[in-house]
């Protein structure tokens, strides 16, 4: 009786596992066969928002299912990573990846932080790579970036500059600026670019460190003025900004990026359908032209070349921290 009890528990887990596997390969030959849900980590009109919009609108199309982004700003990020961390891994809740959320806030909050952009996460592709942009209200005194950086020099601690987040990207971005120039500004953080973008206008912050999709309507409206832009060349939609290398300032020459991320667990499956997806995407010319006049620049790299861009930035993010003795307070 015993040995027929033993064989009949081991052919049921044998069962059991067979069926678990049946299920996950058939769940992702038959994927996607709902709408995905995709996390923005940010409020909605920042660059964040744009760029995932933009791109995840046309991979609906072509996976036959709608891409429905969902905004769940906050904590640099944090709050819509984390719930995108516990997400269920069957590829219908995605998310965005940005240097914030995958890098800095890791740095931030190397204790506390809700979830680990190294392990809770399986990278799917970057979407796209996207210039940093320096900016002021109109009225700010200041007409070029020598003129930005005297006149803070000449008044530390008297102009303000926004950013999406206490220690988000552009926050970094920001204290990386002041620690290389020398210079002092009182640090104005939002949830997301686009309400920082919206104070920067209408002059309640004298300054931004911002990703140029966020900001290039209001820049080309000239209700923003940019200074310098951090990309390896000058802009054919802004040809007059020069970059920071140029400004003599290499090391802040470092642009920003976005891409798709799928819960850690997710099958192989479907990381690659996603993929194909987004790849055929980014190289449709609509969404090529849409990219590009929000100045930034189509990727699609594999997602071991994706994880490596994170786990660069991971490391650079700390090293600048570690310097500045950055915390989130």
């Amino acid at each position: 009786m015993a040995i027929f009890q033993k064989k009949f528990i081991a052919a049921a887990l044998t069962l059991g596992a067979a069926s678990l596997f049946g299920s996950s390969v058939s769940m992702a030959a038959d994927y996607p066969s709902n709408p995905i849900r995709v996390i923005v980590p940010f409020a909605p009109g920042g660059s964040t928002d744009i760029v995932a919009r933009i791109v995840t609108q046309r991979m609906g199309a072509i996976l036959g299912q709608p891409m429905i982004v969902e905004n769940k700003g906050g904590a640099g990020g944090a709050i819509g990573a984390q719930e995108a961390a516990r997400a269920k891994p069957d590829g219908y809740t995605l998310s965005i990846a940005t240097v914030s959320t995958m890098a800095v806030n890791s740095a931030c909050r190397p204790k506390d932080l809700p979830y680990d952009p190294l392990k809770d996460f399986m990278p799917v592709t970057n979407f796209a790579n996207v210039p940093n942009v320096i900016e002021v209200n109109p009225k700010f005194p200041a007409k070029t970036f020598k003129e930005f950086v005297q006149v803070l020099k000449d008044n530390p601690g008297k102009y303000t500059h926004g950013s999406s987040g206490t220690c988000s990207v552009l926050h970094l971005f920001g204290e990386a600026f002041k620690q290389a120039t020398g210079t002092d500004a009182i640090h104005v953080p939002y949830k997301g670019s686009g309400p920082a973008v919206t104070d920067a206008v209408g002059g309640q912050i004298d300054s931004m460190f911002d990703n140029v999709p966020s900001s290039m309507g209001q820049i080309q409206a000239g209700k923003l003025r940019a200074l310098a832009i951090a990309w390896p060349e000058r802009l054919k939609a802004l040809p007059d900004v020069p970059t920071l290398a140029e400004e003599g300032y290499p090391e802040l020459n470092q642009p920003a990026w976005y891409g798709l991320l799928a819960p850690a667990g997710t099958p192989e499956a479907i990381i690659t359908t996603l993929r194909n997806a987004a790849v055929e995407a980014l190289k449709d010319p609509k969404v090529i032209s849409a990219l590009e006049k929000q100045g930034a620049a189509p990727s699609g790299n594999t997602p071991e070349e994706f994880a490596k861009e994170i786990k660069e930035q991971y490391d650079w993010a700390r090293d600048v921290v570690a310097k500045g003795h950055i915390t989130l307070e």
